[in-house]
């Protein structure tokens, strides 16, 4: 369905309220694939779909869905690992541009992988040259998987994730060695401080006989006799010592002895990286060969679990449908007219509720005249532009295949929709031109168009803007357009077309805060005043000294 004028300003103000109800970025993409549509059949498709997928989507599920993100495998090249391959292997191995490639051995490499037999045998695929890429981003993305999980109970993510399970010790040890000085230097003040307390809380207890054998000791200097004295606690130092290096050996998964046996325990940097290198390069051949197993088994899942995830999107996509339509029904889709019963602007806070149509008359509608012209008159402020908008809101979410927002609603499936709103700022022979331009451009052609007109009288003369309008819509007439028009002409436009229906919304006074009080329902058949004794009225009770004179004896005049 196309949409002209205006009418694309009001479907942009719709697609951006629904699009604030989608908490996930990635969702919004799916408006796109509910623009209005002129296809029938596509549109109650869309709205079996909708109905469906409200009915059974649970909503609780959305705090899932919002931890779900891309998962992205990236290419990159990896300058720990030589491949070797035969002379006619090169070409196809360095245009996967994932490592080093050689056609001899090269020394320095912590992995290496061969075609012919030099290191790990391998295929020339991504997948078995370097497994990491594949199976790194999903263990850092390990929250998304559980999310998906508990949004799929039976999907690919819980199958996936068992089997990174086996890679959890792997990654733990990696997370060590990323922070192996830190971690050392933790382990240092730890055992200093256990050190310093068992220092604290020695006691050297010594008979006569000893404390005898003990000076005369000291004096010639036999330092076996005084060590010996001290023993106890140098093996208690000893212990603790060695119960911090299996501590880092278990979190590392090689036995280390890094802690030198003097205090105050301080282990040099120089260590700290021969460890460092050492432990790299095991954890990396280990984690090669592990991610290499894993991903045997989970590669087939990888496509599903890209269709698990836009399925999420989807999901919240409803989710943010279903929140929005909350108090909204499906439209019927059939021939003959647009109407609604109490429907309600999406663009007013708090509307008063609206039954209005236009073309053939309907239940609750029975004893009014059905017209494919309706000419809208009124009081001023009374609704009629929002009426306007309240049609065009309700035939822009039916082609959507969406609900709409009013108790019940029928709508016709039309090709194009005009909307003319008045601009307030633009008057005088240019404006009139552009408009008049614009209104018989929509009455051009064939097929199914609503063109909603706001006050062309506006832009010209009142007595002119009668005969343009009345020729104007006896063409809208003659093709069978649906047309409904907002004007203050409406006893005029009745004499030079009969056949069109005229209603009207009018104020019946005023309250106690001297604002009009509307009655915003629109009166089948009748033509609303405009009330301008009302507005004189409130200025009137406003104004003050001479002001307020002049337009009480305006007032009276007008009453007579």
């Amino acid at each position: 369905m196309k949409l002209r004028g205006d009418a694309r300003d009001v479907y942009k103000r719709i697609r951006g309220m629904i699009e604030r109800e989608i908490k996930l970025e990635e969702a919004k993409k799916f408006l796109d694939r509910i623009e209005p549509t002129s296809d029938k059949l596509e549109i109650l498709r869309r709205q079996e779909y909708f109905k469906k997928s409200f009915s059974s989507v649970k909503e609780e599920l959305e705090d899932f869905l919002l931890k779900v993100k891309p998962i992205k495998f990236r290419r990159e090249f990896l300058d720990d690992r030589v491949l070797i391959v035969s002379e006619d292997e090169v070409e196809e191995a360095e245009k996967l541009n994932l490592c080093i490639v050689s056609t001899e051995p090269i020394e320095g490499y912590d992995i290496v992988l061969s075609t012919i037999g030099y290191g790990i045998e391998v295929e020339l695929k991504p997948y078995e040259i370097a497994p990491e890429l594949y199976v790194k981003p999903l263990w850092e993305n390990r929250g998304v998987l559980e999310a998906l999980a508990n949004v799929f109970p039976n999907g690919v993510s819980r199958k996936i994730l068992e089997r990174l399970n086996e890679l959890e010790d792997v990654f733990k040890r990696l997370k060590t060695l990323e922070n192996l000085e830190e971690r050392i230097r933790e382990l240092e003040i730890e055992l200093n401080r256990k050190i310093e307390e068992k220092l604290e809380d020695f006691k050297l207890t010594l008979s006569g006989r000893e404390l005898v054998e003990f000076i005369r000791a000291l004096r010639s200097g036999d330092i076996e006799v005084v060590l010996s004295k001290f023993s106890a606690l140098n093996d208690e130092i000893l212990d603790e010592i060695k119960k911090t290096e299996e501590e880092l050996s278990k979190e590392l998964g090689i036995d280390v002895e890094v802690f030198p046996r003097d205090y105050p325990i301080e282990v040099p940097p120089e260590v700290v990286e021969s460890l460092r290198k050492s432990v790299e390069r095991e954890l990396k051949l280990e984690l090669y060969l592990k991610s290499r197993e894993v991903l045997e088994d989970i590669l087939p899942y990888l496509p599903k679990l890209k269709e698990e995830i836009e399925k999420a999107y989807e999901l919240e996509f409803i989710i943010a449908l279903k929140r929005f339509s909350k108090g909204f029904t499906f439209p019927k889709i059939e021939e003959g007219g647009i109407g609604f019963v109490k429907g309600k602007n999406l663009f007013i806070e708090n509307p008063q509720p609206v039954s209005y149509f236009v073309g053939k008359a309907r239940e609750p509608f029975a004893g009014v005249k059905g017209s494919r012209v309706v000419i809208l008159t009124g009081a001023n402020s009374g609704g009629k532009t929002s009426l306007l908008e309240l049609m065009l809101q309700i035939v822009v979410l039916a082609h959507m295949g969406l609900p709409v927002p009013a108790e019940n609603a029928w709508v016709d499936v039309l090709n194009e929709v005009f909307f003319f709103k008045k601009k307030r700022s633009s008057y005088g022979a240019g404006a009139f031109e552009g408009s008049l331009k614009g209104i018989v451009r929509s009455l051009r052609g064939k097929g199914k168009k609503l063109i909603l007109i706001d006050e062309f009288e506006a832009i010209t003369e009142p007595g002119a803007a009668v005969k343009i309008l009345a020729e104007l819509l006896k063409v809208g007439i003659s093709k069978g357009f649906y047309i409904v028009i907002v004007s203050h002409l409406g006893e005029d436009l009745m004499k030079e077309l009969p056949e069109a229906r005229v209603d009207g919304i009018e104020a019946s006074g005023l309250d106690e805060n001297l604002n009009l009080i509307v009655d915003r329902q629109p009166k089948f058949g009748i033509i609303g005043r405009s009330t301008p004794e009302l507005i004189l009225e409130r200025l009137a009770r406003k104004g003050r000294g001479e002001e307020r004179d002049i337009l009480l004896k305006v007032l009276r005049k007008l009453k007579k």
